[in-house]
């Protein structure tokens, strides 16, 4: 991608392996007709993982901690819902989106692509808490902290790694997502990138150069971010809490 885009007034057979006189304008023409686009993709993927983790780190620590009954086959229905296909929930979705006014808005994508992580972040904490020591707990409460604030100042600290590992998929669900992109939006006021590049490839199918810069410039954020969380990822959650 990055050796076409380099490449200007080159059809796609001509180009050669390596590019012997490299120019920067089809990123320029990309960042001049995505830039928006590209930002909308930051609003829609920022807003996803905050929504996502404030319902998924709740909903995991009660799954974990609490005892309560038919918690596994929560868990297992939770799972069983990642399995069912985008366009099977983007079909419904439509219709009560239309009935809650929420088509063509910068909040009714947020939650759609929420709901993208949401399954997989529940699972991937409550198997992060579900190994937190209930002695850390414990003692929180004995010191006077009720169940909520123990949550905040002991859990969510302990689950970090946890946390920025479900966020960070949740991110990458809701950047690369096209489906809702496409279905709950009707006009070009909320345009994520990727529906920005469907778009910019049809009107522009003659121009390789400046569809590849377009791809290259929509996959540095996500490859940024897994190269600067990946630490977080393989990091223990409890490592130090209990002496």
């Amino acid at each position: 991608m990055l050796n076409i885009a380099l490449q200007p007034g080159q059809s796609l057979a001509a180009t050669h392996w390596l590019p012997t006189s490299p120019s920067w304008d089809n990123f320029r023409r990309a960042l001049d007709t995505q830039g928006g686009s590209l930002l909308t993709s930051f609003v829609v993927a920022l807003g996803s993982v905050g929504v996502c983790l404030a319902l998924a780190a709740p909903a995991a620590y009660g799954l974990a901690q609490f005892g309560l009954r038919g918690s596994r086959t929560i868990v297992f229905g939770t799972l069983i819902t990642q399995m069912v296909p985008g366009i099977v929930i983007a079909n419904a979705l439509y219709s009560a989106y239309v009935d809650l006014h929420l088509v063509n808005s910068y909040g009714g994508l947020i939650l759609a692509d929420a709901s993208l992580g949401l399954p997989f972040s529940i699972v991937l904490l409550r198997a992060f808490m579900v190994a937190i020591p209930t002695e850390v707990v414990e003692a929180a409460l004995v010191d006077g902290a009720n169940r909520f604030t123990a949550f905040i100042r002991i859990v969510i600290p302990m689950s970090r790694n946890a946390l920025i590992t479900a966020g960070l998929f949740t991110f990458l669900f809701a950047w690369s997502d096209f489906m809702f992109a496409l279905t709950l939006n009707t006009t070009d006021d909320v345009k994520p990138i990727t529906l920005g590049m469907y778009e910019f490839v049809g009107a522009h199918v003659s121009d390789w150069g400046a569809v590849m810069a377009t791809a290259v410039i929509s996959a540095v954020p996500a490859a940024i971010l897994l190269v600067v969380a990946q630490k977080y990822v393989a990091a223990g959650v409890t490592g130090g809490a209990v002496k």
